[in-house]
């Protein structure tokens, strides 16, 4: 009886610093959110030239919107130019993007083709295109995209009164009134700006460590210089992450600009079975992190929603006391509803908190489904399959 008394001791003991842990990195996120404020353009005038690179594999449903999207740029067309790569579309992308070219070319479009050196083709598709361009910084985008018209103006003045190297912005969903979003959608665009704003925030504490190659910006020489990408060609995701981890390391100033306004839009999963695809591709990269502050992330998230999970059947079982389960449930509960609330009043987005009660009940079950996954099984993207 003693030494089971000393075991639900030792769990419980575990289970505290596992929370205790959580929280403070969640009031960390907190902090660091309250500490970037909001950026604003000033009107100035534009001062820096871009390379807008779009990598693209069979996207011709999605093409003709972000083709659009790129056409109202509201920047001097002299100071930017497109350039599309096909990574070995198989339906008709590549058309599509001949047409954009031809019906265009005051907007400086050039199709490529990827020339692949590496079993990452995003990252070759990004650096056949660098290797092309004219310009002295490079944007990035995704082909499921659409940019805001005022996109560049906001890494120019970024640029300008940072003299940031790389900058890092907001990426939303696109919304569509006449369809219902189903319940996977809505769990997915929550747990979505939960990562933003832990994004945001680790960046307001100088630990950014996340940022999406969706809304990216960086400094075509820095990129050059310190072999962007070399040190992680074997890995096939991670064009963003990885080079945002690498200049942070080398001291360089990196930004995010935190504006609703900046943010890049996207579309949501069309399954449950993709969205998880998507997460266990994200989720797979992790422990190739440079940053030891990124990787002590993962590993708190993890132990946490994992616990919260084995101590509930312990809980069922009675071999633990269930008041002090909920008491460390409620206290992640509220410490993630302030952080999570933040971030979907930035995005505009506050209806989602609605759905907030069932999705933290779900998500230790599907952040710990996604974690185990990613360290043991391949993972698809864009039809083709690529190993741990």
């Amino acid at each position: 009886m003693a030494a089971s008394n000393f075991m639900v001791m030792l769990l419980l003991i575990f289970l505290g610093l596992i929370t205790s842990a959580y929280l403070g990195l969640v009031v960390a996120f907190i902090y660091g959110w309250k500490k970037i404020p909001e950026f604003k353009l000033k009107g100035n005038s534009s001062e820096n030239s871009f390379s807008i690179i779009i990598p693209f594999r069979n996207e011709a449903e999605n093409l003709p919107n972000l083709f659009k999207s790129l056409t109202n740029l509201n920047y001097p067309s002299r100071k930017f130019e497109i350039l599309l790569v096909n990574d070995a579309s198989t339906d008709h992308s590549r058309q599509l993007a001949e047409i954009f070219q031809n019906e265009f070319q005051e907007l400086h479009i050039k199709v490529l083709d990827n020339i692949k050196n590496s079993t990452s083709p995003k990252k070759d598709a990004i650096r056949t295109a660098i290797h092309v361009s004219k310009f002295d910084y490079i944007a990035t985008t995704d082909a499921d995209c659409i940019v805001p018209a005022n996109w560049l103006h906001y890494f120019d003045e970024m640029i300008f009164s940072n003299n940031s190297k790389m900058i890092a912005g907001p990426v939303g969903f696109i919304q569509d009134s006449a369809r219902r979003k189903a319940y996977f959608q809505r769990f997915e665009e929550l747990d979505f700006i939960s990562l933003q704003a832990s994004t945001v925030g680790a960046f307001g504490i100088d630990k950014a460590f996340m940022c999406n190659a969706a809304n990216m910006c960086y400094e075509k020489e820095t990129f050059l210089r310190e072999s962007g990408f070399n040190a992680d060609a074997g890995i096939a995701s991670g064009d963003d992450v990885f080079l945002l981890q690498q200049l942070r390391k080398k001291g360089l100033k990196v930004d995010f600009v935190k504006s609703a306004k900046a943010a890049v839009l996207t579309n949501l999963q069309q399954n449950l079975s993709g969205l998880m695809a998507q997460r266990i591709r994200w989720a797979a990269k992790t422990s190739s992190y440079s940053s030891n502050f990124a990787k002590a992330t993962g590993i708190i998230v993890f132990l946490k929603n994992f616990s919260l999970i084995v101590f509930s059947v312990l809980a069922l079982l009675g071999l633990i006391p269930y008041q002090f389960l909920m008491l460390v449930f409620l206290l992640k509960f509220i410490a993630d509803f302030i952080l999570i609330h933040k971030s979907a009043k930035f995005m505009k987005s506050e209806e989602l908190m609605r759905n907030y009660f069932w999705s933290s009940i779900v998500y230790p079950f599907f952040t710990s489904y996604v974690a185990i996954l990613s360290l043991v099984k391949d993972f698809k993207w864009k039809g083709r399959r690529f190993k741990k």
